[in-house]
């Protein structure tokens, strides 16, 4: 006679050969390839930023016939001019990716300079892309200041006591003298820190 079939029983007399623990590594594969997509799935797309020009806009330039108004029309403004040569016309384009707790990573970079004689005719124009970018660092050291060198105690209670809005009724500043009678720092009609 066949064995009878319980409701806890798999149907058709299929038996797990290592019970529950065999279920284990199972689930744990299910659960790392689900998790591993959805890594991909919140991961945040790349982001233009800039002028985004296409090769076939700036290629229709042609150096010694083309002037000003043809790149505005063709490329638009640019993003930025050269610091002291307004005849250097630079229009940047990048893609972006933003990386947690960093700044957002760079994959691709376009930069186009126009330059431009006095006349406004275009002299020259050449492409830069991200394998022509210099890392710039930054520097470690500090700029000295003069003045009076305070701690943290001291910026902490720096300005306790010296808002008194009932001793100067008649005042523009909120007071006319700060604690102890005295006319110095700010917001008490004094002159603040001088150097001597």
């Amino acid at each position: 006679m066949p064995a009878r079939e319980t409701p806890l029983s798999p149907p058709f007399g299929l038996r797990p050969r290592g019970g529950r623990a065999a279920l284990v590594p199972v689930l744990a594969l299910i659960g790392s390839a689900c998790l591993l997509s959805a890594c991909s799935f919140f991961q945040s797309p790349p982001m233009p930023r800039g002028s985004l020009i296409e090769a076939d806009d700036y290629t229709q330039l042609k150096p010694g016939v083309s002037n000003r108004a043809d790149a505005i029309d063709l490329l638009g403004s640019p993003t930025t001019k050269a610091t002291f040569d307004d005849n250097t016309w630079i229009y940047i384009s990048m893609m972006t990716i933003p990386e947690p707790a960093s700044f957002p990573r760079i994959t691709k970079q376009q930069v186009v300079v126009l330059n431009f004689d006095p006349a406004g005719t275009l002299r020259s124009l050449r492409t830069l892309d991200l394998k022509d970018a210099k890392k710039v660092g930054m520097v470690g050291a500090v700029t000295p200041t003069p003045g009076t060198k305070i701690n943290v105690m001291q910026q902490i209670l720096g300005n306790v006591g010296r808002y008194n809005p009932m001793s100067g009724m008649g005042s523009t500043f909120g007071g006319s003298t700060g604690p102890m009678g005295s006319n110095n720092g700010p917001g008490h009609a004094g002159s603040g820190n001088t150097l001597p």
